[in-house]
C-alpha cells in the first residue's frame, strides 16, 4: 500500500493540477466555444477546420464575430499586455471564407414524438429551437415581429450587422425542419393557454423589447422622445424614424447608446447628436471602447457627468431644450447605484430628439396568471434548469429569465433551457450531473505567469470605411481581416495551457496527457493495475516540480510505488530489466572493492586506541570506475592541503542506486554499512566528488558534515597550485552541464565556473543548466529500466549544448553525455592533466563491465597505498 501521505499528494495533484483546465477564453464563452483550437487552427491556414470547430458549439459564427460582446476577450491572457486577442474578429474571419451551407450539419436523432413551441425568434429561442430539433422534437417558433433574430435583427443597427448575413444563418434551422410563425404575437393572436394545451412543452423566449423612458421627467412623453428599443427596431425595419427631428441627445453610457447614438447620424434629416452619460469618463463608461471611437470618429459630441434636470416643450408639445444637471458621483459609500448631482450646475441644450437608452424590460402581458414576475420584470424560474416557477411545463430562456444580458449569455440559456426540456419530456431528473458553468461563464484554475516582454505585438485592427462616408448609408463598417492579418493576429494567441511539465517531461508524454489523468488512473485503478514500467521510467530528476507553477512533487510519488513494487516482490525490484543493477551495487559494497583509509591514530590510554580521521574523501562508485589516477590525485591534493594525518579515504557504495530501484530495507543496510565506517573513523567532515553521494550522505549521515570537493577548494584549499592557469592556452570553449542531482545545490554551480576561471579555460553558459538543468537520462536508473526512453532523454540533453565540448562533475552524467556524441570531459581530467585541446577529443573510461571492476580494483590499490603513510 502506498504511505497515506503520498495518496494525500496525487489527491491534491488531481484536484489543483491545471492540466486539463480550460483556458479562460474558453471558460468565459458561455457557450464554451474551442476558442483556442479555432484560433490555432486560423493561424496554420486551415479556415476549413477552423469553421468546424466553431459550428461545434455556434450555429451564427459570422453575426457573432461581428456583434458578439466577447466577454472572452475580457478574459484574454493578452490583457496583462494591454491588448487582448481580437478573437471575434477571428471567428467571423473563418465564418465570412470558410462557412459553406454544403457542410452544415443536418443530422436529427431519432423523432420523440413530442412537440415544443418557443415564443421568440431572438438568440435564446432560436438555440433552443435547434437544439430540440437536434434533439428529435417537433419546434415550431412563434415570433410577433414581421422578421427573425430579435434584438439581433431590430435592435443591432445594420451597419454592425447586415440583415442578410444574419437571416443566411438563421436559414440552418429552416433546413433542419423548424417552423417559425412571424407576425403571430402571443396573448394577442393565439393565447399563452392554447400553446400549453398544444404542445408538450413551451420556451418562452421573448427578451427585453419594452424600451424606458426617465418618467421622473415633466414631458417625458412629448413628441421626440423615444426609447432606445423603439428607436432602434423602427431603424431597423425602415431605416427611418419619423419623429425624430435634427437634433439629437441619447442619454446612456453603455454599447446600446452608442447604437443608438450611430443610428441617428444616419437618419435622414438628423444634423447633430449628443450624447450624455452619468459617467466620468470615456474608460469609465460601460461601453465597448471599439463603439465608443466608433462614435467618436463619426461625429457625436459626448457631455460626460451630466443628466437631463428638465425638458423643455415648444407650443406644439415637442422636445424644444434640456437643461443638464452635473452628475457628482454614481454610487453611494456601499457601492449601490445611488447617483447625485450639483442641481446648480446647469447647461442648457437646445434639441428636439431625445432617446433613452437607459435599460429595457420584460412585456409580460400575455403570461398574464400563468407565469411570476419578479419587480425588475424578468420570469421566476430556476436558475440550473429554468423551470417556470408556477408551471412545470415552462422553461424561460434569455433576458426574459434574468440569466443574460448579451446575446452569447442570451443562446446559453436556450441550450440550457433545451437541455431541461428534453429531461422533462423523458421524464429524467432536470439536475442530475447538471452544472451551472455547462451553459454558463466560470472562473478556470489555469493560471499561467507569462512574461509580456518576449510579445511585443500589438492586436490586429480592421480596416473600416471613411466616417465621413459611412454616416449616409447603413452599409457595414468593419471591413473583415485579409487572409495575411487574420493568420498574424491568430499567431499571437499564447495557446494558454498549464502542461508545463509535459512540455519539459518526455517519460510523462508516453504514459499520460498530463499528471492528473494520470495520477487519477492509479487513485481509480490501484497500483497493481497500473505498468510498473510507468514507475521506472521516471529520471527522478525533478523537472516537472520546477516546470509546475504549483510546485507540485511527482517524483515522491513515483519513487514510493517503486518502493511498494519492491516489498511486494521480497523487498526486491521487480523488473528484470534492473535487476542486474542490484547485483552490481551488492558487487560495489562487498569487501573486494572496498577499503577504508584512516588519517592518524590517537593514543586514548595504554591499553586502547581510537581512530580519529578529521576528513574523509568519498570518491563514490562511477568516478574509481572511471579515473583510478584522478582518485588518488584528489586524495593527494587534500592531505597536502589538510594535512596527511587529518585526511583519510573510504570506498564504499552510499547505496544510492538501490534507493533508486525502490529496494528500501537494501538501501537502509547498504547505506549504514558506509555510515559505520564513517563512524568508526572518527570522520567529521565527508569530502565527496559524487553529487548523488553528496545529496545521500547529506540526507543520512548524523555525525559528518558533508562538503564537495569543488566547495572545498573554493572556500579553503583552492585548486592544486600547479594546475593554476593551465588552460590559458586551450583552444577548447567548454559548456557546463551541472547534475540534476544537486541542482538545488548553488554553491556546486559557482565553485564548478570558479575551479574553470582558475584552470583560465574558457567557458560558455547554457539556458538549461544550474537550477533549471536537465537531467543526461541516467537518474532514477531508467538507463537500464527503459533503454529507449533513455536514448531519447539523452540525445536532447545533447542538443541544448552549442559547444562539442562539455565539462561535467557528475561520473554518469560524463558516460551519459560522451554516449549522446559529446566531447565529455571530467572536472577532474582537467585538474590533473595536461592542458586540454579541442585534437584530443576520444573515448574515455571502460569499455567493457570487466574494464569497470579492474578500476574499480585499481583505486583500491591506489587509496591503500596511503595506509601506512
Amino acid at each position: 500500500m502506498l504511505r497515506e501521505e503520498i495518496i494525500e499528494n496525487m489527491k491534491n495533484i488531481v484536484e489543483n493540477c491545471m492540466g486539463e483546465e480550460t483556458p479562460a477564453c474558453v471558460a468565459t464563452c458561455p457557450m464554451h466555444t474551442d476558442v483556442k483550437e479555432y484560433v490555432r487552427l486560423i493561424r496554420d491556414g486551415k479556415g476549413e477546420e477552423a469553421i468546424r470547430v466553431i459550428r461545434e458549439k455556434l450555429f451564427l459564427p459570422a453575426s457573432l464575430g461581428r456583434i458578439c460582446a466577447h466577454p472572452c476577450e475580457k478574459q484574454c491572457k493578452w490583457n496583462e499586455a494591454m491588448s487582448p486577442m481580437s478573437i471575434a474578429s477571428l471567428k467571423r474571419y473563418a465564418a465570412d471564407h470558410f462557412d459553406k451551407e454544403s457542410d452544415w450539419d443536418l443530422s436529427i436523432k431519432e423523432d420523440m414524438k413530442k412537440s415544443v413551441a418557443v415564443i421568440g425568434a431572438g438568440p435564446s429561442g432560436l438555440q433552443a429551437a435547434l437544439d430540440l430539433r437536434k434533439e428529435g422534437c417537433s419546434v415550431t417558433v412563434f415570433e410577433k415581429l414581421p422578421v427573425r433574430g430579435g434584438m439581433m435583427r431590430v435592435g443591432i443597427p445594420a451597419y454592425r450587422l447586415p440583415k442578410d448575413i444574419l437571416e443566411h444563418e438563421i436559414s440552418y434551422l429552416d433546413r433542419l425542419g423548424v417552423r417559425f410563425r412571424t407576425n403571430c404575437e402571443i396573448g394577442k393572436d393565439i393565447t399563452m393557454q392554447q400553446l400549453l394545451e398544444d404542445y408538450d412543452s413551451v420556451v418562452v423566449a421573448v427578451g427585453k423589447q419594452e424600451g424606458r423612458v426617465d418618467r421622473s421627467l415633466a414631458h417625458y412623453d412629448a413628441k421626440g422622445i423615444f426609447s432606445a428599443a423603439g428607436f432602434l427596431k423602427e431603424a431597423a425595419l425602415t431605416k427611418d424614424a419619423k419623429e425624430a427631428g435634427k437634433s439629437v441627445l441619447v442619454v446612456g453610457g453603455g454599447d446600446v447608446a452608442m447604437d443608438c447614438a450611430r443610428t441617428a447620424l444616419r437618419i435622414p434629416g438628423v444634423e447633430k447628436v449628443f450624447s450624455i452619460c452619468l459617467e466620468d469618463s470615456f474608460e469609465h463608461m460601460a461601453s465597448s471602447a471599439h463603439e465608443i471611437q466608433g462614435a467618436v470618429a463619426e461625429g457625436v459630441k459626448f457631455n460626460h457627468a451630466e443628466a437631463i434636470q428638465s425638458i423643455s416643450v415648444d407650443a406644439e408639445g415637442r422636445v424644444s431644450q434640456v437643461r443638464l444637471k452635473k452628475c457628482l458621483s454614481m454610487f453611494d459609500a456601499e457601492g449601490r447605484f445611488a447617483p447625485s448631482f450639483d442641481e446648480s450646475n446647469t447647461k442648457d441644450l437646445e434639441v428636439d430628439t431625445i432617446i433613452f437608452a437607459i435599460g429595457q424590460g420584460v412585456q409580460a402581458d400575455f403570461a398574464k396568471d400563468i407565469l411570476e414576475q419578479r419587480p425588475n420584470s424578468v420570469f421566476v424560474c430556476d436558475r440550473l434548469t429554468l423551470q417556470s416557477s408556477t408551471n412545470e411545463k415552462v422553461f424561460i430562456a434569455g433576458d426574459a429569465s434574468g440569466e443574460s444580458v448579451i446575446v452569447i449569455q442570451s443562446m446559453a440559456t436556450g441550450r440550457r433551457a433545451a437541455q431541461s426540456v428534453i429531461r422533462y419530456l423523458k421524464g429524467e431528473s432536470l439536475t442530475e450531473g447538471r452544472e451551472l458553468k455547462d451553459t454558463w461563464t466560470y472562473e478556470t484554475k489555469l493560471q499561467i505567469p507569462t512574461d509580456w516582454t518576449e510579445f511585443p505585438e500589438r492586436r490586429m485592427g480592421m480596416q473600416e470605411l471613411d466616417p465621413k462616408e459611412r454616416i449616409h448609408s447603413f452599409d457595414e463598417v468593419a471591413l473583415g481581416y485579409t487572409k495575411e492579418e487574420a493568420e498574424k493576429e491568430a499567431d499571437r494567441c499564447r495557446q494558454c495551457e498549464c502542461k508545463l511539465c509535459m512540455k519539459e517531461c518526455i517519460m510523462l508524454n508516453d504514459y499520460t496527457d498530463c499528471p492528473k489523468t494520470l495520477l487519477k488512473e492509479y487513485l481509480e485503478n490501484g497500483l497493481k493495475n497500473m505498468d510498473p514500467m510507468i514507475a521506472y521510467s521516471c529520471n527522478e530528476c525533478s523537472q516537472c516540480t520546477i516546470k509546475c507553477p504549483n510546485s507540485f512533487d511527482l517524483r515522491s510519488n513515483f519513487m514510493a510505488m517503486k518502493e511498494v513494487y519492491a516489498q511486494e516482490n521480497d523487498g526486491l525490484v521487480p523488473l528484470e530489466s534492473l535487476q542486474d543493477s542490484d547485483k552490481a551495487q551488492e558487487k560495489e559494497c562487498a569487501e573486494e572493492y572496498c577499503t577504508a583509509v584512516e588519517g592518524r591514530i590517537i593514543e586514548k590510554s595504554e591499553n586502547q586506541k581510537k581512530k580519529k580521521t578529521k576528513y574523509v574523501f568519498v570518491p563514490g562508485c562511477t568516478i574509481p570506475a572511471y579515473t583510478p589516477e584522478g582518485v588518488e590525485n584528489v586524495l593527494r591534493h587534500l592531505k597536502d592541503s589538510l594535512g596527511e594525518e587529518n585526511v583519510g579515504a573510504m570506498l564504499q557504495c552510499c547505496g544510492k542506486v538501490t534507493g533508486f530501484l525502490g529496494e528500501k530495507e537494501k538501501f537502509a543496510e547498504r547505506n549504514k554499512k558506509a555510515l559505520d565506517i564513517l563512524d568508526e573513523m572518527g570522520a567529521e567532515v565527508i569530502i565527496t566528488v559524487c553529487p548523488s553521494c553528496y545529496k545521500i550522505f547529506k540526507a543520512t549521515a548524523k555525525n559528518q558534515k558533508v562538503i564537495a570537493y569543488w566547495d572545498l577548494m573554493h572556500d579553503l584549499i583552492g585548486i592544486p597550485q600547479e594546475a593554476k592557469g593551465i588552460g590559458a592556452t586551450s583552444d577548447v570553449v567548454f559548456n557546463i552541464h551541472d547534475s540534476c542531482t544537486t541542482r538545488d545545490e548553488i554553491s556546486h554551480h559557482e565553485s564548478v565556473r570558479w575551479v574553470l576561471d582558475e584552470l583560465a579555460y574558457k567557458w560558455e553558459e547554457i539556458e538549461r543548466n544550474g537550477m533549471n538543468t536537465r537531467c543526461c537520462g541516467v537518474g532514477g536508473m531508467v538507463c537500464s529500466s527503459n533503454t529507449e526512453l533513455f536514448e531519447r532523454v539523452y540525445t536532447r540533453r545533447a542538443s541544448d549544448f552549442n559547444q562539442d565540448q562539455v565539462l561535467t562533475y557528475c561520473g554518469s552524467c560524463r558516460g551519459t553525455i560522451q554516449t549522446a556524441g559529446k566531447d565529455s570531459i571530467h572536472i577532474l581530467d582537467l585538474l590533473f592533466g595536461p592542458t586540454y585541446m579541442k585534437d584530443q577529443k576520444k573515448f574515455r573510461g571502460y569499455k567493457t563491465e570487466d574494464e569497470m571492476w579492474a578500476n574499480r580494483l585499481e583505486t583500491k590499490e591506489r587509496l591503500n597505498k596511503f595506509k601506512n603513510v
